[in-house]
């Protein structure tokens, strides 16, 4: 089987123990099943939420130049704000622009590891122009990351496990990280067909917090079947993402689903959307969780139940053997995404990624042009004609 609508989980329920059992069964079905579900009752207050939208949507409107002061490149840490088009994702451009922020660290010393730059102060605002910005924000990441502890807690109840089983992979002073987002609509962008607000892939570390501002859809999630299912705004709730470093610790039991977001439609105006990310201790090797048996079962009956449906083809990062720490993992794909903070602080890296993805693509023609090749032949054409074809491909 394979999901056709993403679940909506009540959080209150987990805050009482009469109602909590049945929340923990409702969430056990929606890791094992979708991997992408939305909560409400978050405990997040209203008027937070409210300043978090205003506040982002002002940084937008200020002076380019203004926006500039902060830019990602000033700093090895990749926080700080991104120009329209400047990240890459599946290799195709997105066309946004954003402002990365994160728990505030003291700048990393001399011999720490190369990915503890990832630990940094943040690049704030000019404060005469946004004099609210910083304390809002400082505020809201406070919360979320209270609120993503909580969730993983009731992540591993759902799984039979002790509520603290994951509390091994947070630092005392965890990071966690969050993105303001503006997507512009389509009828502003360079080109035609320019429909890729971020390209299709999964989020990373544990859990991700999505904070839609009405009335813009745009956000998919994609079943096993290939199909994009819509995940538009609903008032009150956040949406949550499940990241590859929770399904890999769990040993595939909490699935975590590829998504996408699409341009606004011309006409629409911006799409502006708050994601936060839950961190996981960047010093942390690729080890798992002991899991259950009886979760372990249900996690074989539902592929089996799958049978031969599609497997999606995002990249999965958190695979043993090519990194030791979820730290180095974390700084190449920020490398591969912002490849422009790369070509001032880590060139040495950026070309190492830049030949794979060369490789990638030689192989990729080499293919299709065996495909080709193959099918002009089944089909009877001259050696000249299968030339063309391959060239016309």
């Amino acid at each position: 089987m394979s999901f056709k609508h993403i679940p909506v989980l009540d959080l209150s329920l987990a805050r009482n123990e009469d109602t909590k059992p049945a929340f923990l069964d409702s969430l056990r079905n929606a890791l094992l099943d979708v991997g992408f579900l939305y909560i409400k009752n978050t405990g997040i207050d209203d008027a937070l939420i409210q300043d978090v939208i205003e506040q982002g949507k002002a940084f937008f409107n200020l002076p380019e130049d203004k926006k500039l002061e902060v830019q990602m490149k000033n700093v090895p840490s990749f926080l700080g704000y991104n120009k329209l088009g400047n990240e890459i994702t599946a290799l195709q451009t997105d066309w946004r622009e954003q402002i990365d922020l994160s728990t505030s660290h003291p700048l990393p010393t001399s011999s720490s590891p190369l990915y503890h730059n990832l630990l940094s102060p943040n690049q704030w605002p000019d404060a005469e122009a946004l004099p609210h910005f910083r304390s809002t924000y400082e505020v809201y990441i406070k919360q979320m990351s209270a609120l993503s502890i909580f969730f993983t807690s009731l992540v591993a109840e759902a799984l039979h496990l002790p509520s603290t089983a994951f509390d091994r992979f947070f630092d005392k002073d965890q990071q966690h990280k969050l993105k303001i987002v503006k997507y512009p609509d389509s009828a502003s962008l360079p080109g035609v067909n320019q429909t890729q607000g971020v390209g299709p892939h999964k989020d990373s570390m544990l859990t991700s917090y999505l904070l839609q501002v009405p009335p813009h859809t745009g956000l998919q999630a994609q079943n096993l079947n290939g199909s994009w299912i819509d995940c538009p705004p609903i008032p009150s709730t956040l949406v949550v993402a499940i990241g590859q470093g929770l399904e890999a610790l769990t040993h595939g039991v909490c699935r975590s689903t590829t998504h996408r977001v699409l341009s606004p439609q011309a006409g629409l105006g911006p799409r502006f959307s708050v994601p936060f990310f839950q961190g996981v201790s960047y010093d942390a090797t690729f080890e798992s969780v002991n899991i259950p048996e009886e979760i372990l079962a249900m996690r074989d009956k539902r592929l089996s139940e799958r049978g031969a449906q599609r497997v999606d083809d995002v990249e999965f990062t958190f695979t043993k053997g090519r990194f030791r720490h979820l730290g180095e993992a974390t700084l190449f794909n920020r490398i591969k995404s912002h490849q422009d903070v790369g070509e001032r602080w880590y060139p040495d890296i950026l070309r190492r990624i830049r030949d794979e993805q060369a490789e990638v693509r030689r192989k990729t023609e080499e293919g299709e042009e065996l495909v080709a090749r193959d099918k002009g032949l089944e089909q009877g054409m001259g050696v000249k004609e299968t030339a063309e074809a391959i060239t016309a491909h």
